[in-house]
């Protein structure tokens, strides 16, 4: 019975956007802004990696859980110059050694263009498939200077709240959401 619960309950969180839920862009603003606010926070080298960042897409509330068959969704927004340019959800599936739930932001950084032209240009872009991206943990050279930085696509978890503490994208989906 539990298990059929959580399957039940991964469903719903993968089928949302399928449904219709999805948020207005004025409240998908907000918390991008509250997103970013934590990101400040939490990593000390913020305002100098999106000086330098070629765009961030801001993936704020991100949920994800499960119990043997997990899943995840968020949506969230792609800028440019600070700039909102267009609206992005993640979403992901799994199966496997999974148990709890947590709640999460996603900050992406872009600091090649050609990765940027690369993630725009295909909706359904997945993560370790579509392109690769770096995930800086908090403590984990938080305070380097995006000069120091090789990586074409970097992503930082911040925000965390759960039991669940998984920061990898690795299969996660991000697409194009029309608002």
């Amino acid at each position: 019975m539990r298990v059929e619960k959580m399957v039940a309950f991964v469903s719903l969180i993968v089928l949302i956007p399928v449904l219709g839920f999805t948020e207005t862009p004025r409240e998908t603003d907000a918390k991008v802004e509250a997103a970013l606010a934590r990101f400040h926070n939490e990593v000390k080298a913020a305002d100098q990696l999106l000086a330098d960042a070629k765009a961030v897409l801001v993936l704020p509330e991100v949920i994800k859980g499960g119990f043997i068959v997990g899943g995840e969704y968020g949506e969230g927004s792609l800028q440019i110059g600070r700039r909102v340019v267009a609206y992005y959800n993640v979403a992901s599936a799994s199966f496997g050694l999974t148990a709890g739930g947590e709640m999460k932001d996603i900050i992406l950084l872009f600091f090649s263009s050609d990765a940027l032209k690369s993630f725009r240009a295909r909706n359904g872009w997945e993560a370790g498939v579509d392109g690769n991206v770096a995930v800086w943990k908090k403590g984990e050279g938080a305070t380097a200077a995006a000069s120091q930085v090789h990586d074409p696509i970097i992503a930082f978890v911040v925000g965390v709240k759960g039991l669940l503490v998984d920061a990898s994208l690795k299969g996660s989906k991000f697409s194009v959401m029309k608002k």
